[in-house]
């Protein structure tokens, strides 16, 4: 139950209007989900996904730091706990990232990743921690150099910048994909825009874009039309709904609250 493959449902992106800036978040959001997990047959809530976003000034520029966690929990902690961390530092404006961290921490699995961006060569600089209960000699570390293709964006500034998007300019039935670096390797995804579809969310009733994800040379996603996200059809256009299907099961992804929007 890796909550890292949750997380990944939640990224899309339109190909459509990517030179449009940032109109939709700003420094202070915060956006509260709860994770349901597929137990048994029975869908039970068994984490906390917080997205939170916040400034920070550098001796150079003024970045926005993405940040989100995922908390089992404690009622799941003694059967499973989590205390998983990704975080990006971007362009406020571009959503491009220059820094990103995550942090893994889930039942005695331990691992870190580090990735610093040079866009003028993609490249970027990584670095890999990983512990294990069965890791005698401590921890095994990796740095290595890796190269990028133009645009291609870690988890969660890709997570962030679908927001950016002008998804209402996109016919239903359109498709396209995006790259993802995660783990030192360029993941494909595809997704679907299926419909618009008015759910009830615990924010009221919301007209949402319906998008179906897949991805291509990975088996992270499971079925065809099986991983489903709705994203809010306005100016903030929250992530409010998401449904999965994994190789370790399937689950869903509920908000709960959203405060500090832009618009």
């Amino acid at each position: 139950m890796k909550f890292k493959l949750t997380l990944l449902l939640l990224l899309s992106a339109l190909t459509f209007s990517y030179g449009q800036d940032n109109r939709a978040f700003k420094a202070g959001e915060k956006l509260i989900f709860s994770a349901a997990y597929n137990m048994s047959g029975i869908l039970t809530d068994v984490a906390e996904v917080r997205m939170e976003t916040s400034e920070m000034n550098t001796s150079s520029s003024k970045l926005l730091h993405l940040k989100c966690t995922a908390t089992t929990y404690s009622s799941f902690d003694s059967y499973f706990k989590i205390r998983d961390l990704y975080e990006s530092y971007v362009n406020p404006r571009t959503i491009t990232p220059y820094l990103y961290n995550r942090e893994i921490n889930e039942g005695g699995y331990y691992k870190f990743v580090k990735y610093k961006y040079n866009h003028k060569t993609n490249r970027v600089n990584s670095v890999i921690k990983k512990k294990t209960k069965n890791t005698a000699s401590g921890f095994w570390d990796k740095k290595e150099n890796v190269k990028i293709n133009g645009g291609t964006k870690d988890i969660v500034a890709t997570i962030y910048k679908i927001r950016t998007l002008d998804i209402k300019k996109a016919p239903i039935g359109a498709s396209d994909s995006f790259t993802v670096l995660f783990d030192n390797k360029q993941t494909k995804f595809r997704f679907k825009l299926l419909a618009k579809e008015t759910i009830n969310t615990a924010l009221g009733k919301k007209e949402c874009y319906k998008l179906a994800i897949s991805t291509s040379g990975t088996d992270v996603l499971k079925g065809s039309n099986s991983n489903l996200l709705w994203l809010t059809a306005d100016e903030n256009k929250i992530p409010v709904f998401a449904k999965f299907k994994i190789a370790v099961g399937s689950g869903e992804l509920k908000i709960k609250s959203a405060t500090g929007l832009k618009n």
